[in-house]
């Protein structure tokens, strides 16, 4: 298999209450998309903060159209609140588990840029519902005593 040059780490939502099920979130892809077993994201962030990996990196998920050759793409479960509006909707376990989980990837990816899905040119939505430029540069990772 060919060895894919990552340029971009991107964060997503999957638009959907915090509850959901990454089952349910992998049969909408399925029958809906019609995406058969092709993932949307390469690693998705339960609300419990659990990360889970739904496809080897080395394999294009379906998280940026024109771009998925060159991205690794991870999603949060949420990003909408009660009537299905765009709200950062991570709690405390998700941003730890999301800031983390960056961390290895750009240190596995050194020259990758982390961006949103929003961030891309001509998309359409406000996914992941928040800025992550912005978030990047605020974010204070919790210190855990050795």
């Amino acid at each position: 298999m060919n060895k894919r040059t990552i340029k971009y780490i991107v964060i997503h939502c999957t638009a959907t209450p915090s509850t959901t099920t990454i089952e349910s979130i992998k049969h909408y892809w399925k029958e809906v998309r019609k995406w058969g077993n092709t993932a949307g994201y390469h690693y998705i962030i339960k609300a419990d903060g659990e990360i889970i990996q739904l496809l080897p990196e080395e394999v294009n998920s379906n998280g940026v159209y024109l771009h998925n050759s060159e991205c690794i793409n991870v999603a949060y479960i949420g990003g909408v609140d009660k009537d299905g509006k765009p709200k950062d909707t991570r709690n405390k376990l998700q941003e730890d588990a999301m800031f983390d989980l960056i961390v290895r990837l750009t240190e596995k990816h050194k020259d990758a840029k982390v961006l949103g899905h929003r961030d891309f040119p001509n998309v359409a939505k406000a996914c992941p519902s928040f800025d992550v430029k912005t978030w990047l540069a605020n974010y204070t990772p919790d210190v855990k005593p050795i």
